[in-house]
C-alpha cells in the first residue's frame, strides 16, 4: 500500500507540473488568432524525478470544441481555469501522453455517478448469493429480491437505502485508502464476488448464511475443513464466479486506461499537499468509524444504531437466516449478528462470587439427594416440543362442539402435569426449546437478545445443555420433521453435543417416516413418533432424545377432510376466517391426541426406564378476537404440559407437588423429581426456585412473535395458583435466588465461565455433567 501511495504522489505531482506548463503555454498564445490543430504536440514536460515509476507523463489541458486549449483545472471542482475553454460543464479535461495520444480525464460528477452505480452492483452480487433455489426452499431471483427491496420504498421501508449506505461507506473507505477509483472498485468487486461465492455455497449445502462465528472457525485453524462443505456443483460455481470476477477486473483495468486521471481522487501538491492528506484521512476515518460504531451498537435495543436500522426498515427474521438476508440484505443481517447484547454484567460478578454460589447450591443438592434413590442418566428421557399444542378451550371466548384432546387430558390427570407459561404467541419456538434444554430463562437476557439460537450460540465457546449429562454424543439424538436449518438448529445441535439430527430436509441425517395427513403440508405427529420410537429401540443404552414436531404449525387452511369440529359460541363476533382457522387447528390437535396416546402405549412395552417431557411451545396466532383484550395476555401464553414415565421406570403414576404451573426452564428439574433422581447443584437451584416461583417469562404481547426485541415491560412471575406476582411482592429469599439466577446465566452465556471449573453442573457420583 505504501508503494501505491508513493506512486499516487508521483503521478499527482507529475500531473500538476504538466498542467502548470500547459497553463503557461496557453497564456503565451492566448491572443493569437490562428486556431491550433488537434495534432499539436504537448508542451515540454518537466523532468522525471529520481525513483518515479515508469508511467506516462501527462499534460492535462482543457480543449474546447474547436481544438483550442482552455485553462487548466485538475477536475471540475477546481474551477474552469484561465483560458477560453472555461465552461467545465461542456468541456472535459484531457491528458496528453508522451506518445501524443489524448485521454479524457473523467470529471468529478462522473465519478459520483459511477460510485453509486458500482455500489448498486456490489449489492446485487451479494444478494445473488441468497437468491437461489435449494432443496429446501425456493427463493426469489436476484432481480426479484432487489426489486422487492426497491418496491418497499413506496411503503416507507428504506432497507434498500440502508444496504446502499453500509456498502457505500465501506466502498468509500477503501477508495480513500488507495486514492485510486479503479483500484478500489476492482478490489470491491473481488471482495463482493468472494463473499457471494462463499455465501452461495454454504446456503446450498446447509441452507444457512455465513455467520460471524464462521470467521472464528476459519481463524481457529479449521480452514482446511471447508472443502468438506463443498456441494457437488461447487467447482462449477467457483469457476463461473472467477470468470465473472476477471471480467469485472478487466473492465476496471480498461476504464483506468481510458481515464486520463487513472482514477486519482484527492490531488493536491505544494502547500496544499497537507490539506489533501487531511481530507483523505477524514474520508477514511469517518465512514470506517460510522460502520464500526454501527456494528458495535446495532445489536443493542434502543441504541442510535438500532434506531437507524429499524427506522430504515431492517426487520429481523431470526427463524430463517436466508430469508432474513433476502428480506433485509446480506450486509445488515450479518452486521446485526456480530455484537448482540446478551446481558448486563451483575454488579457483584466475580470468580469468588460464582464459587460461593456453586458451594451454596451444592449443599442444597446434598439435602435433596438424601431422599432421592435413582440416577437420572440410567433412564432415557424424551423431550417432546409439540408444535403449537394447547387446549383451544382455555382461550377466552372459544368453545367447541367436541373435546379435541381427551386422551392427553386423561394422561394429565394421572401424572405430573399442568399449564406452562410461554414467552411466545404464534411463534418463538426455538426460545422455548432453548430454555428447556439449558434451564436458562429468556427473562434474564437483555431485550436485544430475541433468539439465542442465532444471536448467542454460534459465537459461544461454552454451551452446557442437559443432554450432555448422558455422556457420549451417541446418546444424544434430535428429530425434527422439517428443514434442519430452521433457527440454525443443525449448527447449534452440534455444539449442544448431539451426534445425530434427523430432519426432513437439509443436513446429513434424514427421517424415514414422512407421511402427511390429507392436504396438510407438514409431516404428521404419528410419523414423528415412529421415527423417535425407532431411535429408542435401536439401543439398550439410556438416551436423551429431543423431538420437535411440525404437524400443527400454522397456517390452518382447512387441511383436513371430514372435520367434525365446530366453534359453537360466537358472542364476541369472530370472523369467518378466525372460526375456520380454529376448527382446522382443533382437528389437527385431535390427530396429535391419538398419536401421543399410541406413542406412550408403545413406550410402555419397552423394558427400560423412559420418561417423557411433553409440552406445547406456544398458542397459534389465530385468536384475533381474544387478543384484542389485554386482560387475556396470560391466557394466550399458557400451553399444556405433562411429564410421564413408563412402567419399567417404576415411577409411573407419580404426580409431584407444585406442578400446576411451570415454565420451560423448570421442566428438567421437574423431570428429575418425577424420576426420583439425584440432582446436580444446578438442578437443585432450579428445583428450589420453582418452589418459590412457579413460572417466569419476559414481558409478553398478544401479537405473533416478532424478532425485533423482547417486549418492553416487567418480567412475569406466577405463583403456584397461576396468579401474577410483582417482583416487589416477592420475599427476600426469592429475590436473592433470582439474583443468583442472573449471575449463573451471565457466567454461562456472557461471562468468564467460572462455573465450568466447579461441580455446579455435575450429577453426583460422576453420573454425568453438562
Amino acid at each position: 500500500m505504501q508503494k501505491d501511495q508513493e506512486r499516487t504522489g508521483a503521478v499527482d505531482d507529475a500531473e500538476q507540473q504538466a498542467a502548470q506548463a500547459a497553463t503557461q503555454e496557453t497564456a503565451q498564445t492566448g491572443n493569437q488568432t490562428g486556431k491550433k490543430q488537434s495534432t499539436e504536440q504537448p508542451a515540454e514536460q518537466p523532468p522525471a524525478r529520481a525513483g518515479e515509476p515508469d508511467i506516462e507523463e501527462l499534460t492535462i489541458r482543457r480543449i474546447d470544441g474547436n481544438g483550442s486549449h482552455g485553462g487548466d483545472g485538475m477536475d471540475d471542482s477546481h474551477g474552469d481555469g484561465a483560458g477560453n475553454g472555461g465552461n467545465g460543464s461542456r468541456h472535459g479535461h484531457w491528458a496528453i501522453g508522451k506518445n501524443g495520444k489524448r485521454h479524457w480525464c473523467f470529471p468529478g460528477w462522473l465519478y459520483g455517478i459511477l460510485f453509486v452505480v458500482f455500489d448498486f452492483c456490489f449489492l446485487a452480487i451479494l444478494q445473488w448469493s441468497v437468491t437461489q433455489t435449494t432443496s429446501g426452499v425456493d427463493l426469489v431471483s436476484t432481480a426479484g429480491g432487489i426489486g422487492e427491496m426497491i418496491g418497499k420504498i413506496g411503503t416507507g421501508n428504506w432497507v434498500f437505502a440502508l444496504n446502499m449506505l453500509l456498502i457505500g461507506l465501506i466502498y468509500l473507505t477503501v477508495l480513500m485508502i488507495f486514492n485510486r477509483f479503479w483500484i478500489a472498485t476492482g478490489l470491491m468487486f473481488v471482495l463482493s464476488c468472494i463473499i457471494a461465492t462463499v455465501e452461495h455455497l454454504k446456503i446450498e449445502v446447509r441452507y444457512e448464511t455465513v455467520y460471524p462465528s464462521d470467521l472464528n472457525f476459519i481463524s481457529g485453524g479449521n480452514g482446511g475443513e471447508i472443502a468438506s462443505f463443498m456441494p457437488d456443483d461447487g467447482a462449477r460455481v467457483i469457476i463461473g464466479m472467477v470468470i465473472f470476477m476477471l471480467v469485472l477486473v478487466a473492465l476496471c483495468v480498461f476504464l483506468n486506461h481510458i481515464d486520463g486521471r487513472h482514477g486519482s481522487m484527492i490531488r493536491f501538491s505544494g502547500k496544499s499537499k497537507a490539506l489533501g492528506a487531511v481530507i483523505r484521512l477524514l474520508l477514511v476515518v469517518l465512514p470506517a468509524g460510522f460502520v464500526s460504531m454501527y456494528t458495535v451498537d446495532v445489536g443493542t435495543t434502543d441504541s442510535w444504531a438500532y434506531g437507524v436500522s429499524r427506522g430504515l426498515g431492517d426487520i429481523p427474521s431470526m427463524w430463517d437466516s436466508v430469508y432474513d438476508a433476502q428480506r433485509n440484505g446480506v450486509v445488515p443481517s450479518f452486521i446485526r449478528a456480530i455484537n448482540p447484547k446478551v446481558m448486563d454484567e451483575p454488579a457483584n460478578y466475580s470468580e469468588e462470587t460464582m464459587k460461593e454460589i456453586a458451594e451454596k447450591y451444592s449443599n442444597v443438592a446434598d439435602t435433596i439427594n438424601e431422599s432421592r434413590s435413582n440416577t437420572m442418566t440410567d433412564s432415557t428421557v424424551i423431550a417432546i416440543l409439540s408444535e403449537t399444542f394447547s387446549d383451544p378451550e382455555n382461550v377466552p371466548g372459544v368453545t367447541l362442539n367436541e373435546d379435541p384432546i381427551p386422551n392427553i387430558k386423561q394422561i394429565m390427570t394421572e401424572t405430573t402435569s399442568g399449564k406452562m407459561l410461554s414467552s411466545g404467541y404464534g411463534g418463538g419456538t426455538a426460545n422455548l426449546e432453548y430454555m428447556e434444554l439449558t434451564g436458562l430463562s429468556m427473562a434474564n437476557f437483555d431485550s436485544s437478545l430475541t433468539s439465542p439460537y442465532q444471536q448467542l450460540i454460534p459465537n459461544a465457546s461454552w454451551t452446557p445443555t442437559f443432554n450432555q449429562m448422558w455422556g457420549s454424543a451417541d446418546n444424544s439424538i434430535a428429530v425434527h420433521p422439517y428443514e434442519a436449518s430452521m433457527y440454525s438448529r443443525e449448527t447449534d445441535y452440534v455444539k449442544f453435543g448431539f451426534s445425530k439430527f434427523y430432519a426432513l430436509s437439509g443436513g446429513t441425517d434424514k427421517i424415514q417416516y414422512t407421511d402427511k395427513i390429507d392436504s396438510s403440508p407438514y409431516v404428521s405427529d404419528e410419523s414423528a413418533y415412529k421415527e423417535t420410537l425407532d431411535q429408542v429401540k435401536s439401543t439398550d443404552n439410556s438416551q436423551f432424545i429431543q423431538l420437535m414436531t411440525m404437524q400443527n404449525h400454522m397456517p390452518y387452511n382447512n387441511w383436513y377432510e371430514d372435520n367434525q369440529f365446530e366453534v359453537t359460541s360466537n358472542d364476541d363476533g369472530k370472523s369467518e376466517s378466525e372460526i375456520s382457522n380454529i376448527e382446522t387447528y382443533a382437528k389437527g390437535l385431535s390427530y396429535t391426541d391419538e398419536a401421543t396416546k399410541e406413542f406412550l402405549d408403545e413406550l410402555d412395552k419397552i423394558d427400560k426406564p423412559i420418561t417423557v417431557i411433553f409440552y406445547g411451545d406456544h398458542l397459534p396466532g389465530i385468536y384475533k378476537t381474544a387478543g384484542e383484550d389485554s386482560a387475556n395476555s396470560i391466557a394466550l401464553h399458557e400451553t399444556d404440559y405433562f411429564i410421564w414415565s413408563n412402567k419399567a421406570s417404576g415411577q409411573q403414576g407419580t404426580k409431584i407437588a407444585d406442578d400446576a404451573y411451570t415454565s420451560p426452564n423448570f421442566l428438567m428439574a421437574e423431570a428429575a423429581e418425577q424420576m426420583d433422581a439425584n440432582v446436580s447443584p444446578y438442578l437443585a437451584f432450579l428445583t428450589s426456585l420453582h418452589s418459590k416461583v412457579a413460572a417466569m417469562e419476559p414481558p409478553v404481547v398478544n401479537t405473533i412473535q416478532g424478532w425485533d426485541r423482547i417486549p418492553a415491560g416487567s418480567t412475569i412471575y406466577l405463583d403456584e395458583d397461576g396468579k401474577q406476582v410483582a417482583y416487589d411482592d416477592l420475599d427476600d429469599e426469592t429475590k436473592q435466588m433470582l439474583e443468583d439466577y442472573k449471575l449463573i446465566q451471565y457466567d454461562i452465556t456472557a461471562g468468564e465461565g467460572y462455573l465450568k471449573n466447579t461441580d455446579f453442573l455435575s450429577l453426583p457420583d460422576n453420573a454425568g455433567t453438562m
